[in-house]
């Protein structure tokens, strides 16, 4: 019997979401027909979270910077799953000069923690702060920004939200945890930079540690949640154990696996 290479054993990309709405594709290995089937298998399985989102490919892991026409066939795999790559991760000048060929640009904000030649990391521009929190409900018919008067200067534990969250409506607690004190419908999407607590049926999808706070945890009364992250890493319906559903349920990131238990 011949054996398996261990190197085909392993994913060929690990995707993990760095800010709401956008990706970043880090590549473990160049293979872009294991890459392929891997996006497929997560727009099939999550395509609430993938289908259409907006992906950085990251270069930075390859032993060597592919050349312009593997990059272009990765491009085209990325965009035939149902994704669409948007630009390339921060490397190198030569990363530079690929995205510059492929007329797409580079995100300094997935760059690489090194160059590959040796030569010094610029220190990245620091982020403008946020202004104080707002609660934004987006529903499929209109979009609106609800202010909650905050004053900057107070720490606040949690924003609040006592509405039923329903079908293609949005709420995204900014900078803080978010508090739900009734029902998250099917199809509706609640998001937090802290933590996420539904006092309530989770009946759609909740991403906590939105901007990577490993930290973050979703805790729920009624568990029958579409997909639950926690600093990009996912979790969907149908790889939660039958035993938790309908349960009361809390959700933490254990390295890079995310946990399940009964409350």
């Amino acid at each position: 019997m011949s054996s398996v290479p261990i190197a085909s054993l392993e994913p060929v990309a690990e995707i993990k979401f760095g800010q709401v709405g956008i990706a970043n594709l880090k590549l473990k290995r160049l293979d872009a027909d294991g890459l392929a089937h891997e996006l497929n298998d997560k727009v099939a399985n999550a395509a609430q979270l993938f289908l259409r989102a907006p992906v950085v490919l990251d270069l930075s892991h390859l032993s060597t910077l592919p050349e312009l026409d593997t990059v272009r066939d990765l491009l085209a795999r990325v965009r035939a799953s149902g994704m669409l790559p948007v630009g390339l991760s921060y490397g190198t000048s030569e990363n530079e000069q690929l995205a510059q060929a492929l007329g797409i640009p580079v995100f300094a904000k997935f760059r690489a923690a090194y160059e590959r030649a040796g030569e010094a990391v610029a220190e990245p521009a620091r982020a403008t702060p946020a202004p104080p929190s707002r609660e934004r409900v987006t529903t499929a018919e209109s979009a609106e920004d609800i202010p909650v008067s905050t004053p900057a200067q107070v720490a606040t534990i949690g924003q609040l939200h006592d509405k039923p969250v329903r079908s293609g409506q949005q709420v995204y607690a900014r900078g803080r945890d978010l508090i739900l004190t009734t029902l998250v419908g099917n199809g509706a999407e609640v998001i937090a930079d802290g933590s996420i607590h539904v006092y309530g049926a989770l009946r759609g999808r909740a991403l906590a540690g939105a901007k990577g706070d490993e930290t973050a945890r979703i805790y729920c009364q009624e568990f029958h949640a579409e997909l639950v992250s926690i600093a990009g890493q996912y979790r969907v319906f149908e790889d939660i154990p039958a035993e938790l559903r309908g349960q009361p349920v809390q959700a933490w990131l254990d390295g890079d696996r995310l946990m399940l238990k009964k409350l």
